[in-house]
């Protein structure tokens, strides 16, 4: 079964608010296995735009990505990073 990715570009708008939201989306994380492949470090943008802040985040399969991003854990989560970050955000099937 292919796996599941979250694939995020986020401008951090607070930087010290911003680990608020890492704590509280931390139990969703585990609840759903969560497995981080990329959280920000160095990147260079060849086409299009871009934020300064790239996530990847693999999960078991693609119905567990969307479920870990509907869960209420992670949507309480979400209302903190949306106060403190601009995020491009999207679930995608591996291949």
């Amino acid at each position: 079964m292919p796996k599941g990715y979250w694939i995020v570009q986020v401008s951090v708008k607070n930087a010290e608010r911003y680990p608020e939201y890492l704590a509280a989306a931390r139990p969703a994380f585990e609840k759903y296995g969560a497995r981080f492949l990329a959280r920000g470090g160095r990147y260079e943008a060849k086409e299009g735009s871009s934020r300064e802040r790239n996530v990847i985040v693999e999960f078991d399969d693609y119905a567990t990505a969307v479920a870990c991003y509907e869960s209420p854990e992670y949507q309480a989560a979400k209302t903190i990073r949306n106060a403190h970050s601009d995020a491009d955000f999207v679930i995608v099937e591996g291949a």
